[in-house]
Formats: structure tokens, C-alpha cells, sequence
């Protein structure tokens, strides 16, 4: 039986060999996962669909087109992995091997074993979902709303690339673009060379917004579990304003501008495989709380690689936020075919002139980026205008003036 690199989605040409879970020549069971496969949208985990012997045809490390044969299973009957003994099954010994500590793990995917290492979780703890009972993502993400964590989370490992010199002789390292990373420049070299693109900016003072955090903060998290962050509060902003301004909520089909009646905002999500943008469907009909838990659960599955497409794909407008890694002012760049962006920054206590006195106050910049074709420039400084008035009176957001 051949085992080839699936369809994974429309715009999804090839995928890169990220791990094998069996060696070369090693027994694999039915549905059992044998290996991982990485896209520019998201990792797939490639089960096996009979039992027998696993020989290994593209190493890791290797990206190969949809379709490709990575593998071939030699079918037949193979021996089932034991069922994990108790400590009272298994004979004392001075040292444990690793292969017995192995075995005392319940089946769990790498991505939740990964995340309950640094969550501090006991992952024998956590009930699995997945085929045969095998722990998932989700599963670990759900142990973690209602178990407190009980360790600290774990340093990253570092790892070092090999050095090489270049023609000059002088010390270089050279390392192959991610899929996801290869993506992300072909995306934005997409909207540089086929929209055209402007920029308009403005400031709000976040006054309110950090009194009414402040205020209740305390009550909102016991009551949703999560804390209120900054976010939400843009993200009803920008769809009061989107309502008001649907040109920056539509898209370009051809010769067609198309205007969506939903609001699916894309945020943006910085991970160490580079930036990737989850959606917040049917976002008009979500609470503060219901954003900011969607929030961090599409955060951490980014960070996971875990994302699906279905939590990517689409979107009517994309909200980034710079400010969370100090920036004061950047003109983010539009996630075609979407037409528009708001970038968030840093607050910062600026000198400011309210009724004749200079008093200080948390002020915000905020820029729009938004494509010129079919939103003019009256309708973008409009667009802007209002968030920042959202943001400076966040009554109109809760009494939906």
C-alpha cells in the first residue's frame, strides 16, 4: 500500500515531512499515527490505514507536492502495542529503562504532549477524545480551564544551526524557508504588488478602556475564567465601524466588489514558525468574554501548530497588534482579498490638550491599512474616526449606538 501526502485544502500545493513517529521497517497498527506533515496553513497528523510492516520512502525534513508517495506499507498482521502496565505488574528494578517509562504514557498526539509538559500537566490525567482514547490538543486544552497548572512551563530547547562560510569565506547560516514561512512572504509580496494600498492614521486615548479593565477585572474573571484584555474591545469597535463603512468589510472578485453581511475578523497571531491570522467567525454575535476565550484558545493552538483550515481560511477584515511587542507605529500590510486592517500599538503617557489644559493621558496610535481600489479616502479616515471614538467611549460599544 502506498501512503501519499493528502488533499488538505484548495490552495494547498505541498507539505513538508516534519516527523516520523515510526522508524523505517518498524511494525505500525491500523489508524495508528505514523507521521506529521506540515503545510503553509497547518500541520496534519497521517494515520495508518491497515496494520503491517512501515517502510520509509521520504526522509523528514523534505517538502514534496500533494500526491507524492512519502511511504509503503507492507500489509499484514502485526503484533497490537501493549496496554500500559501498572506499577504492581511490573517487577521492581534498580533503574527504568526508557522504554518502560515510555510505556506508562497513555497514547497522546505530540502537540498535547507538547503543551502539557509546559502547562505542567499531568497527562495521564487528562481523558483523551481521539481514536482509541488517544489524547488530543483539545483535550489538554480543556484539562488546563478547570486543573491549575502544576509546574512552571519549560524553557524552549535551543538549537543550533550549522555554520558555513560564504564565497568571502566569512561565517554564514544558511536554513530552508518554513512552508508557512514561504507563505507569508508570498502573501505579502501578493498585496504590495496587486492592491493598492494606502495607510491613514489616528490616535485613542485609552482612558476608559483602562479604567473600565481596571474597574472590573476582578468580576469579569471569575465569572468568565478569563481576563478582559484590550482586544475585545477593538474587535466590537471595528465591527460598529464596519457596519457603518461596509466597503472596508468587502473584497475584490474580478471585476466584482463583493460585500459580506458577516463579520469574520482575523487575528493576528505571532508564533515562532512566523505570523499567522485565526478567525473569529460571526464576530457581531460574540460576547466580550466569548472573544477574548476564542481569543486565546485559537493563540494556543497557533503556537501548537494545530490549527485547521476551517480556523484560518477566509476572514472579511484583520485586526494586528504591534503594540504587544513595543511598537509605536508600523503601517500593517492587507491579508488579501480583504480590503482592510487595523494595526494596534503601544500605549504610551503623552502630553495632551483637553479644554484648553495639557493634562497626560494613555494614548494609542492606530493606523488603516486599506485598499484604495474600492475604499476611498474619505470612507478610511471615516472608518478610523469612529473606532477611535468607540474606544474613547466604550458606552456606545455596550449600548450599541
Amino acid at each position: 500500500m502506498e501512503i501519499k501526502i493528502p488533499e488538505v485544502g484548495e490552495s494547498i500545493l505541498e507539505a513538508l515531512v516534519a516527523n516520523w513517529m515510526k522508524e523505517d521497517g518498524d511494525a505500525v497498527v491500523k489508524d495508528e499515527i505514523i507521521c506529521e506533515l506540515e503545510t503553509d496553513k497547518v500541520n496534519v497528523e497521517l494515520p495508518a490505514e491497515a496494520s503491517g510492516i512501515l517502510h520509509i520512502v521520504v526522509p523528514v525534513g523534505q517538502t514534496v507536492p500533494i500526491g507524492t508517495v512519502i511511504a509503503t506499507l507492507e500489509e499484514g498482521d502485526v503484533e497490537a502495542p501493549s496496554p500500559p502496565q501498572t506499577p504492581e505488574e511490573t517487577a521492581p528494578v534498580a533503574a527504568t529503562t526508557v522504554a518502560e517509562k515510555q510505556g506508562s504514557q497513555p497514547p497522546a498526539n505530540p502537540a498535547a504532549r507538547q503543551q502539557a509538559e509546559e502547562r505542567g500537566i499531568d497527562i495521564k490525567k487528562v481523558a483523551g477524545s481521539g481514536r482509541s482514547g488517544r489524547v488530543i490538543l483539545d483535550d489538554v486544552l480543556d484539562h488546563d480551564k478547570t486543573v491549575a497548572p502544576q509546574a512552571e512551563p519549560k524553557e524552549p530547547e535551543n538549537t543550533t544551526a550549522e555554520i558555513k562560510t560564504d564565497s568571502a569565506d566569512r561565517p554564514i547560516t544558511r536554513q530552508a524557508m518554513t512552508p508557512i514561512r514561504q507563505r507569508i512572504a508570498a502573501r505579502l509580496l501578493q498585496a504590495r504588488q496587486e492592491t493598492a494600498m494606502l495607510t491613514t492614521f489616528n490616535e485613542a486615548d485609552m482612558s476608559w478602556v483602562k479604567k473600565l479593565r481596571s474597574r472590573h477585572q476582578e468580576n469579569f474573571t471569575k465569572r468568565h475564567g478569563i481576563k478582559l484584555g484590550m482586544m475585545s474591545f477593538f474587535v466590537k469597535a471595528c465591527i460598529g465601524a464596519l457596519k457603518e463603512f461596509p466597503a472596508v468589510n468587502a473584497s475584490i472578485d474580478g471585476t466584482d466588489i463583493v460585500y459580506h453581511h458577516y463579520y469574520d475578523v482575523g487575528i493576528a497571531v505571532g508564533t515562532d514558525r512566523g505570523l499567522v491570522v485565526p478567525i473569529l467567525r460571526d464576530a457581531d454575535q460574540l460576547t466580550f468574554a466569548e472573544i477574548e476565550q476564542q481569543i486565546a484558545d485559537l493563540a494556543t493552538k497557533a503556537n501548537a501548530r494545530k490549527l485547521t483550515l476551517a480556523e484560518i481560511e477566509g476572514g472579511t477584515f484583520t485586526i494586528t497588534n504591534g503594540g504587544v511587542y513595543g511598537s509605536l507605529l508600523s503601517t500593517p500590510i492587507i491579508n488579501p482579498p480583504q480590503c482592510g486592517v487595523l494595526g494596534m500599538h503601544s500605549i504610551q503617557d503623552r502630553p495632551v490638550v483637553v479644554n484648553g489644559e495639557i493634562i497626560i493621558r494613555p494614548i494609542m496610535n492606530l493606523a488603516l491599512s486599506y485598499d484604495h481600489r474600492i475604499i476611498d479616502g474619505r470612507e478610511a479616515v471615516g472608518f478610523l474616526k469612529l473606532i477611535k471614538e468607540y474606544i474613547e467611549d466604550p458606552s456606545e460599544l455596550f449600548l450599541e449606538l
